[in-house]
C-alpha cells in the first residue's frame, strides 16, 4: 500500500503532465499551477481522476486546499503570483473558467472565483484511460472557440462610458466602473463644464483613457497604476487640473490621500481640485469623517448638489 507522501508525489507528476498535454507554456508546468488544477477539481491524493469534481473556488481556497491535502503551505503574499503565473494562465488556456457563475463581477472583486471549463473537465477526467487522447484532441480543435465565448461574456457586461461627443469606451464591469461613469457623465456636466477628461483609471486594466499630449502639456505622466486618482479632468479656462476617487468601498480622498496626490501632481501649474464621489448618501456617510479639509465630496444619487470640506470659502446666503 502506497504512502501518503507516495500519493501526493505522484498526483503531483500526473498533474503536472496534464498541464503538458495541454500545451501550456514551460512557467506553468510546475508544483503551484499543479495544485492549482488538483484544487480546481477537488483531486485529493488518493482520488481517481475518473472521479475529479468541479467546483467553484477562489484562489485563497485553493492555497488551503494544497496546505489541508497536500501538506504544502504557501505564505498568503503569494496569492498574488498563484493569479498571475497560474491561474490566468490555466484561464488564457481556455482550461479554466474566471466568474462563470457572474461574468458581470469586477475583476478585482474578493468574491472572484474560478472552474474547470466543462470540455476541458470532460478530457481531464478520461486521463489514465485509453479515451484521454482522442477527447483532448477534440478539446484543441474547439480551445480557441472555448476563449472566445467566455471572453464574449465579459464583454457584453462591460461598461460603456461617453467621454465626448461620438466617443465612448469600455471599461470593466462592476460598481467601481459603474460610479466613474457616473463622475464623467454627471458630475463633470454640472460642476466643470466644458472640462476635457485626461485619465480613466480602469480596474481590469492600467488606464482605461488617456489623454499623454494634454498631460504632456500639464507637465505629468502616469504613475504606477494603484496611485493614480481614478478620474483627472482639466478645465481650462480655469486652470484646474480635477482629480476625483471613485469611492465605492475604500479610498476617499483622506488626508493622507491629500498628501499623496499633492505630491503626485507637484509639478504641474495647474490649481489642484480634490473631489471623492459617492455612490449614494450611506457611502458617504461611512466615510464622511475620513474626508480631508479643503476637498469636494459628490454623491451620484444626489448629481445636483456638491459638499465642500473647505472652511469660510463658500460661507454665505443662498441665492
Amino acid at each position: 500500500m502506497k504512502s501518503l507522501k507516495q500519493l501526493i508525489s505522484e498526483k503531483i507528476k500526473e498533474a503536472i503532465d496534464i498541464l503538458l498535454q495541454f500545451g501550456m507554456p514551460n512557467a506553468q508546468l510546475n508544483e503551484r499551477t499543479a495544485y492549482c488544477l488538483l484544487a480546481l477539481l477537488n483531486m485529493t491524493p488518493e482520488k481517481k481522476w475518473e472521479n475529479a469534481e468541479n467546483p467553484l473556488i477562489g484562489i485563497t481556497p485553493m492555497m488551503d486546499f494544497t496546505r489541508i491535502n497536500y501538506q504544502k503551505d504557501y505564505a498568503p503574499n503569494t496569492r498574488e503570483t498563484f493569479r498571475r503565473f497560474s491561474i490566468h494562465q490555466l484561464v488564457q488556456a481556455g482550461i479554466v473558467l474566471y466568474n462563470p457563475d457572474d461574468p458581470s463581477r469586477p475583476v478585482n472583486s474578493p468574491k472572484a472565483v474560478y472552474q474547470i471549463s466543462p470540455s476541458a473537465f470532460t478530457v481531464i477526467k478520461k486521463y489514465d484511460s485509453e479515451d484521454f487522447n482522442c477527447a483532448l484532441e477534440d478539446f484543441q480543435k474547439n480551445q480557441k472557440t472555448l476563449i472566445e465565448q467566455y471572453a464574449h461574456d465579459r464583454i457584453i457586461n462591460m461598461v460603456s462610458v461617453n467621454i465626448k461627443k461620438g466617443h465612448t469606451i469600455q471599461i470593466s464591469p462592476g460598481k467601481h466602473s459603474e460610479l466613474i461613469k457616473q463622475i464623467i457623465e454627471e458630475l463633470a456636466p454640472r460642476f466643470l463644464q466644458n472640462s476635457i477628461l485626461v485619465y480613466v483609471g480602469d480596474t481590469g486594466e492600467k488606464w482605461g483613457y488617456y489623454d499623454q499630449e494634454i498631460a504632456g502639456n500639464l507637465l505629468f505622466d502616469v504613475k504606477e497604476h494603484g496611485k493614480m486618482p481614478d478620474v483627472i479632468l482639466y478645465v481650462k479656462d480655469k486652470n484646474w487640473l480635477v482629480l476625483v476617487e471613485s469611492v465605492t468601498s475604500h479610498g476617499p480622498v483622506d488626508s493622507k490621500r491629500y498628501i499623496e496626490l499633492n505630491e503626485l501632481f507637484s509639478s504641474v501649474g495647474a490649481d489642484l481640485v480634490y473631489i471623492s464621489a459617492f455612490p449614494d448618501k450611506s457611502t458617504f456617510v461611512r466615510f464622511a469623517h475620513d474626508i480631508a479639509w479643503e476637498t469636494e465630496a459628490w454623491i451620484a444619487d444626489n448629481p445636483s448638489h456638491m459638499i465642500h470640506f473647505n472652511g469660510d470659502k463658500f460661507l454665505g446666503p443662498h441665492n
